[in-house]
Order: C-alpha cells, then sequence, then structure tokens
C-alpha cells in the first residue's frame, strides 16, 4: 500500500477494519467472562483490556508508519482508523492527546481531555434522560 488510496479503497479498509477490530473487541470481553471469576467481571476488565492493548497497538503503529515515512495511508486507514477504531477509539484519543503534549500544547491537551470527558458523560446521561424520562 504505497499511495493515498481511492475513496472507495479507503472505504473498504476502513469498514474491513473496523469489522475486525469490532470482533476482536467483543472477543476481548467473552475472553474476560470465561477466565476471570464471577467478582472480578464487575470491573470493566474487557474495556481496560482493550483501552491498554489499543493505545499500545496504537504507539507502535504510528511509530513503525513514522519511521517508514511516505506510503503508509493504507496500513493506517486499515488499521488505526479500521481495526482499532472498532476495537477502542480510546487509542485514538490518546494519540491526539499525545501529540498535543509532543506540540507543547498543554493546555488545549487538558483542555481536550476535560471537555472529551465532560462532553461524554454529559451526553450519555441526556440519552438516558431522553429515553428513559424524568425520574
Amino acid at each position: 500500500m504505497n499511495s493515498s488510496p481511492s475513496f472507495g479503497l479507503s472505504s473498504l479498509l476502513v469498514a474491513s477494519g473496523g469489522a475486525a477490530g469490532a470482533w476482536l473487541r467483543f472477543a476481548t470481553g467473552r475472553a474476560w467472562q470465561a477466565l476471570a471469576p464471577a467478582p472480578a467481571t464487575a470491573f470493566p476488565w474487557a474495556t481496560l483490556t482493550a483501552n491498554v492493548l489499543g493505545c499500545l497497538c496504537m504507539g507502535l503503529l504510528v511509530g513503525v508508519l513514522a519511521r517508514h515515512g511516505q506510503g503508509g495511508d493504507g496500513w493506517r486507514l486499515l488499521l488505526g482508523v479500521g481495526v482499532l477504531g472498532g476495537y477502542t477509539t480510546f487509542s485514538a484519543f490518546a494519540l491526539e492527546f499525545t501529540l498535543f503534549v509532543q506540540r507543547g500544547l498543554l493546555g488545549l491537551a487538558a483542555g481536550y481531555v476535560a471537555l472529551s470527558l465532560l462532553a461524554g458523560f454529559a451526553a450519555l446521561f441526556g440519552g438516558l434522560l431522553l429515553t428513559r424520562g424524568p425520574a
């Protein structure tokens, strides 16, 4: 995968990678259910595992693509956007935060984390309120 793929090929790469990542996320959850004792499953170990492994894989991918320079668009789409996006979007969040920090934009990095968490939680609670109605 040497040059920027067309929109159609890009879409195929992202969609197929996303399907694989979603299945990997499902398999991670099933593995924790099978391996962990019942009380341990009360903690979201599968989500934590997906987030940490996804971040490790994103770091490895970005490092390898940076080392090899140009021509990694197809791999970035398949693995970074597709597989890792389907497995966990936390890896993309962590990468964006890290890029802000590396560029010395610490205020923007902190604001991004705060806004992401606060807006995300507010949106989730808002969705619950909209579907459940007032308590």
